[in-house]
């Protein structure tokens, strides 16, 4: 009789628990919808749209080298790049990745680039996969940044920009700033150059 009581009880329980359950999701599939998906999915309100910053669209071919045209999942991070060209301008490293369908050196791009004046070019959709970002390109959105020497550090407009832009993009995508990653904290890779040499900076 002890038995079947206990028997009872836990059934009882075990049936509220999954009645509170049901109860969650169902609530979550109300207020933050994202959280059950792992599909590409974009946040989209007045404010967001508001704080969209200038961004100049400028898509590279599709192609296999810099534009492979493969949809990305759920996007759950930001990777921050530096050029490693110092000098170049934003439309020169775009262009130098779209040149990479003719020239097959290697397979590399990004989604947006970062002028040393502060412009921003997308190249790659952030529903496509930009070859930036090693095994984290299926899931974050890649920004390469232009810079003035060999230090690497960014001038104030391309810092601004990146600030801009990434704010903007952690509405978007429902992140926050534990969420911003260096390409160091992917690979080992000293990039962005400053930012891996001035951990404080960061």
């Amino acid at each position: 009789r002890q038995r079947r009581k206990r028997m009872e009880n836990n059934l009882r329980i075990g049936f509220v628990i999954l009645c509170l359950l049901f109860v969650i999701i169902g609530l979550v599939k109300l207020i933050k919808p994202e959280l059950l998906t792992f599909k590409y999915f974009e946040l989209s309100n007045e404010k967001i749209d508001a704080l969209k910053p200038d961004i100049e669209v400028d898509l590279l071919t599709v192609n296999p080298y810099s534009r492979p045209g493969i949809e990305t999942g759920k996007i759950n991070g930001i990777v921050i790049h530096y050029t490693a060209n110092p000098g170049a301008s934003a439309k020169a490293n775009r262009d130098y990745f779209e040149n990479l369908k003719n020239t097959h050196k290697t397979k590399t791009s990004s989604n947006f680039i970062i002028g040393i004046d502060g412009k921003i070019i997308q190249c790659v959709p952030t529903w496509e996969v930009a070859y930036a970002s090693n095994n984290r390109n299926k899931d974050t959105v890649s920004i390469e940044c232009c810079h003035p020497d060999e230090s690497g550090e960014f001038t104030k407009d391309t810092y601004r920009s990146l600030v801009k832009l990434t704010a903007w993009m952690c509405m978007k995508f429902d992140l926050d700033e534990n969420d911003v990653i260096r390409h160091y904290d992917v690979t080992g890779k000293i990039c962005p150059k400053y930012f891996v040499e001035n951990d404080d900076a960061w």
